[in-house]
C-alpha cells in the first residue's frame, strides 16, 4: 500500500474509532470521510460496506487487548493471568460503549465480516486456557467459544462503567465454575466421585 494510501486508511480508522463512540454505530460513512479529511470514494476504497469498516476498527483494538495475553502469562500462574486478561478485555468494553454495541455480532457470528475479530479473540482465550489446564486447575473440556460467549453476556448485562463490580463478581462465578467443574473431573478420572458442597 502507498504511503499515501496508508495514511488515508489510517485515518479513516481513527476518525471511525472516535465517531463510533461519541455518536454510535450508525453514524454516516460520509461524517466519517470528512472528519477523516478525506473523500467518501476514498472511504470505500479502503472498506467496501459499513461492517466491514466496523470489524476493522474493532480488529485493530481488539489485537491490542489480546497482546496483553503473553506479559500476563509471564507475569501471572496461568489460571490467574486468564482472569487478569478477562479484567482488561472488560474494562475495555465497558469504557468503549460505542464498539460495544457491536460485541454481540462478533461474538454470534460465524462468518464474515466479524470472523477475524472474533478469531483474535479465541486465540487469545485458547492460549490461556491451554496454559492454565496444563496445570489441572481448570477445566479442559471448556472451548474458547464458550468463554468468550460467557464474557460476551457479561458484558452486555453489566457493560457501564457503573457496573464495573457487578462485572467483576459475574467474572468470578465464571472462574469459579471451571474451577468446580475441575475439581469434579478430576474426581471421576480417578474413579471416585465429588460431593456438591
Amino acid at each position: 500500500m502507498r504511503a499515501d494510501a496508508l495514511r488515508n486508511r489510517d485515518l479513516l480508522l481513527a476518525s471511525a474509532s472516535s465517531l463510533f463512540v461519541t455518536e454510535g454505530l450508525e453514524v454516516s460513512l460520509k461524517a466519517i470521510a470528512r472528519h477523516a479529511g478525506v473523500g467518501i470514494g476514498t472511504l470505500f476504497r479502503h472498506f467496501p460496506s459499513r461492517e466491514a469498516l466496523i470489524d476493522e476498527v474493532y480488529r485493530t483494538e481488539l489485537a491490542a487487548v489480546a497482546a496483553l495475553v503473553p506479559g500476563l502469562l509471564g507475569v501471572f500462574p496461568p489460571r490467574e493471568a486468564l482472569r487478569a486478561w478477562m479484567d482488561h478485555y472488560m474494562e475495555y468494553m465497558t469504557t468503549d460503549t460505542g464498539m460495544a454495541v457491536a460485541l454481540r455480532e462478533v461474538v454470534t457470528s460465524r462468518g464474515l465480516p466479524y470472523a477475524r475479530s472474533r478469531a483474535i479473540l479465541t486465540s487469545a482465550i485458547a492460549a490461556l486456557l491451554n496454559e492454565a489446564t496444563a496445570e489441572g486447575n481448570i477445566r479442559n473440556d471448556v472451548p474458547a467459544d464458550d468463554v468468550l460467549a460467557a464474557l460476551g453476556g457479561i458484558a452486555l448485562a453489566a457493560g457501564r462503567p457503573s457496573q464495573r463490580d457487578q462485572a467483576a463478581r459475574l467474572m468470578n462465578l465464571l472462574m469459579a465454575g471451571l474451577a468446580v467443574a475441575a475439581a469434579s473431573d478430576a474426581g471421576h478420572r480417578r474413579g471416585g466421585s465429588v460431593r456438591p458442597k
